[in-house]
């Protein structure tokens, strides 16, 4: 792949480290066998994450001939190793962005598939009686700062009104009695859509459903070479290749630029950076006032995310690595675990039992995409989640199959979701671009506004 960061981020053979790793039994070599035969399929996806599966899974129940080939294995990227949000997001736009380009129709449409994405992915556990580690309803957003609090005043009317979604409004009393207290929270609001879960038990459960119906789903299979002749796409992986009237590329962040002409400099990769502590006993969390299971993030531009665990763990992440190294990782660790015990204080003799990382998937327009490539309708995409991707990989994976069988329109899907892929100018900067917006952002969340 192009490797906008160090090496380290992309290595495949390095183990990702995560909490959620340690929760699952590792798949072995015969639960996902790599491609080693030359087959023919009428669709071929590109990616075994929460999309790709999601997506072969749905193929699959419209009758269609589906593989999916995974560069490692089903849930190693972000899919398995993300904060475990299943909650809205998947934009980096602001509610009334959306609305000043695409009016009030499109953008209720695309905040009513984000709470239909909730849904979906409970229905998916429920109907194939996957285990994922339910917790919490909603989520919260943590003003981190009293300026703040109008900002969420903003958004819950928002919310409100064009999104149709339950909300609460809380005074920092409010949050101190019904969720914890610190002195970097300052009230926040509660949005009623969605939950914690476990996202690599989520990812590895939509695998072996989709096996359970037919699927081949090919681990260690990544592409090498892709032509197209005669109406079939060839993928050319290390030891076979699949001949497909229909692929899905499902990458998000670690998209191959190299994959296909189209996808160059479409995609901006970002690190998210997370740890796991050891299990908090109930008198720690008493010291913090801790009493909730609902996911929780702040108001800060670099946000910071957070959540108990079912064994008792605090999970937080928080995004601003731009280098990508395990040398960076571990430097980067220390600034995270400085604002963690400024918010905390006093658990700021915690150990501290996983750290690491993995890339989110942004687009120039802020905004993720669900369609065809404008010169091949035969290549469908469908990535940019913006750092919330597990829901809306999920319902963007039903989308995009239903697509694909041509079972739905596309006005079926919101505009804000079908706007085309852009290309970043001047590509080669994306990563300066990013460090001096970080930069910026660090300033902006010093200060009150």
């Amino acid at each position: 792949m192009t490797e906008l960061y160090q090496a380290d981020l992309y290595d495949r053979h390095r183990p990702v480290g995560s909490f959620w790793a340690s929760t699952v039994t590792p798949p072995s070599p015969s639960d996902f066998p790599p491609l080693t035969t030359d087959a023919d399929t009428e669709v071929a996806i590109i990616g075994g994450g929460i999309t790709g599966l999601s997506a072969a899974l749905h193929l699959a129940d419209l009758g269609m001939q589906v593989r999916v080939l995974e560069a490692v294995l089903p849930g190693w990227g972000a899919s398995g190793r993300n904060g475990g949000f299943c909650c809205i997001g998947s934009t980096a736009r602001s509610g009334e962005g959306l609305l000043h380009q695409f009016g009030h129709s499109a953008t209720r449409q695309f905040y009513q598939h984000q709470q239909d994405a909730a849904e979906l992915v409970a229905h998916l556990a429920h109907q194939e009686a996957l285990v994922i580690d339910r917790q919490g309803q909603g989520e919260i957003k943590v003003a981190h700062h009293p300026s703040r609090i109008p900002h969420l005043e903003t958004e819950m009317a928002f919310y409100e009104d064009v999104a149709d979604y339950p909300c609460e409004l809380w005074s920092k009393k409010d949050l101190g009695d019904r969720a914890f207290h610190s002195p970097a929270a300052h009230g926040a609001l509660w949005v009623k859509v969605g939950f914690g879960l476990n996202p690599m038990k989520y990812s590895l459960g939509l695998a072996r459903a989709g096996q359970r119906k037919g699927v081949p789903i090919h681990a260690n299979s990544p592409i090498i070479a892709w032509e197209k002749a005669d109406g079939w796409h060839w993928l050319h992986t290390p030891s076979g290749s699949v001949r497909a009237r229909q692929v899905l590329i499902a990458t998000n962040g670690y998209t191959q630029e190299s994959l296909h002409p189209h996808l160059r400099s479409r995609m901006l990769p970002v690190i998210s950076h997370i740890f796991t502590t050891r299990p908090l006993t109930p008198a720690e969390r008493n010291a913090q006032g801790w009493q909730t299971e609902t996911p929780l993030f702040n108001t800060r531009t670099l946000l910071s995310y957070f959540r108990l665990l079912q064994d008792g763990r605090i999970l937080f992440g928080q995004r601003g690595d731009t280098v990508g190294s395990l040398a960076a990782r571990d430097r980067y660790q220390q600034q995270v675990l400085r604002h963690f015990h400024q918010m905390f204080p006093a658990w700021g003799d915690i150990e501290v039992t996983h750290v690491w990382n993995g890339l989110m998937g942004f687009s120039l327009n802020l905004t993720p995409y669900i369609g065809f490539l404008e010169d091949d309708r035969s290549v469908a995409c469908s990535l940019a989640y913006h750092g919330n991707g597990i829901a809306a990989g999920t319902w963007s994976g039903r989308a995009i199959a239903l697509l694909m069988g041509d079972r739905i329109h596309p006005d079926a899907i919101s505009p804000v979701y079908r706007q085309p892929l852009k290309a970043f100018p001047l590509p080669g900067l994306r990563i300066q671009y990013l460090r001096a917006a970080c930069s910026l952002f660090r300033l902006q969340d010093a200060l009150p506004r």
